[in-house]
């Protein structure tokens, strides 16, 4: 019998776990706090044991095995917690012919050294990895799902009109972000709260608890220039050196401000933190291939983050359009995460250092062919952005399966006679959810 889950709201990764559940011993599903995955867990759990229970936690470092059960799949919440508890479930699903066993959730990763003295043997093909983002504009109800990435990759023919996104709308999709806790709230003095707390506590509470120890002593104030500059260089290709210069001018005593590996260690942080979710370079024979950029592009999980450290309301995106385009982006390629993350594919950023060329987007899917998608806050773009992807196009060896620009205020769902490109409104784009 499942945990009883009143009002459970249907995730994307729920077919996933469903699937994995079926496949493998044990499945850890990672990602930032807040962003469902207890709740998720519980709804595919028969049984669950709190490590933030303090009792339970003492139980399980006195013996691992005395907070395991046979009632499952268990859910093991935070189980990072009480490391140790790794290899316990790698030993048990040794013993057991049976899949679906355990289910272990987690918002922070261990430390190199952490894995390196309290975890003897990895999980390869006993514990499986899924990782969850914050939901989705589809998930949060708002998306009329009428086109998926994968109709795009199969060349689906439409020509639709849809009514367009409120800019309001939008706004505040990004001052709110996809925090399954913002769902129903309408006030608008909560635009932005959840964002503005996360970061606060994350500051305050996460990085002492968890990363704290005699060979570092963490400093608030640091990691706090830290995720300002990455809020102002969100949607960019800021390389470490533009943060240490960002952190230098935010700080008042400049004899204290950061050097480049202490800038690695709170980045690693943030990164374990799941708090981060930056685009790597996509590799490719492009004409001026030698000078293709491989430097990655910097995004928070979600873009209310950003946001709450650049003190951004919705009025006031409204009154900065071009933060307004470069969160619109981001909030679009966490969608585009999620929707990848589902297909077993990825999402990269594509630039060329030598004619400044980019694409916002490339989404490659597990059997290496790939889309090519520029991202436009509004139809006036689009013009525009069918010009970059069209010479994108013509200079890459090898072609994208299809050309598409996503629109945050757009009307037309259609495909452009002369170029093939794809114009997607924002509010159109899904993966047939209630199919």
């Amino acid at each position: 019998m499942a945990i009883k889950l009143e009002n459970y709201k249907e995730r994307l990764i729920d077919k996933t776990i469903d699937l994995y559940l079926k496949t493998f011993k044990a499945i850890q599903i990672v990602g930032p706090k807040w962003c469902g995955k207890t709740w998720t867990s519980m709804h595919h759990g028969n049984s669950i044991v709190r490590l933030t229970d303090i009792e339970k936690r003492k139980l399980a470092l006195l013996n691992p095995k005395l907070v395991l059960n046979e009632t499952i799949p268990e859910v093991i919440d935070e189980w990072q917690l009480v490391p140790e508890l790794w290899d316990a479930i790698r030993n048990e699903c040794d013993l057991r012919t049976s899949k679906g066993n355990y289910i272990l959730t987690g918002s922070t990763a261990l430390l190199a050294k952490e894995e390196k003295s309290k975890i003897k043997h990895t999980g390869t093909g006993r514990i499986i990895k899924i990782k969850m983002f914050p939901m989705t504009t589809l998930e949060l109800g708002k998306s009329l799902d009428y086109i998926s990435l994968i109709d795009l990759y199969k060349g689906k023919e439409i020509n639709k009109l849809v009514t367009p996104f409120d800019i309001h709308e939008i706004t505040s999709l990004i001052t709110n972000g996809g925090w399954p806790e913002n769902l129903g709230l309408t006030d608008p003095e909560t635009d932005g709260l959840l964002a503005r707390e996360y970061i606060k506590s994350v500051v305050e509470n996460d990085i002492n608890e968890n990363y704290n120890d005699d060979n570092f002593s963490f400093d608030s104030q640091k990691m706090l220039m830290i995720l300002k500059s990455l809020a102002r260089n969100e949607s960019s290709y800021a390389a470490e050196a533009t943060i240490l210069r960002d952190c230098f001018s935010f700080s008042d005593d400049k004899e204290q401000t950061l050097n480049k590996r202490t800038l690695s260690r709170y980045l690693d942080i943030l990164e374990k933190l799941y708090i981060i979710n930056n685009q790597e370079a996509y590799s490719a024979n492009y004409r001026s291939s030698t000078r293709v950029g491989k430097k990655i592009k910097r995004r928070f999980v979600d873009p209310s983050l950003a946001a709450a450290l650049l003190g951004l309301t919705s009025e006031k995106l409204i009154n900065d359009l071009n933060t307004f385009g470069l969160l619109f982006e981001s909030l679009v390629v966490r969608d585009l995460s999620v929707y990848m993350e589902y297909y077993r594919g990825h999402v990269y950023a594509f630039r060329d250092n030598l004619s400044n060329d980019e694409v916002d987007a490339i989404v490659e899917f597990s059997d290496g062919e790939y889309g090519a998608i520029e991202i436009k806050l509004g139809e006036n773009q689009i013009a525009e952005a069918i010009k970059s992807l069209t010479k994108f196009n013509d200079k890459i060896e090898k072609k994208p399966k299809f050309l598409c620009v996503i629109v945050g205020i757009g009307s037309g769902l259609t495909r452009d006679p002369k170029s093939g490109v794809y114009i997607v409104p924002y509010n159109t784009l899904g993966m047939h959810f209630s199919s």
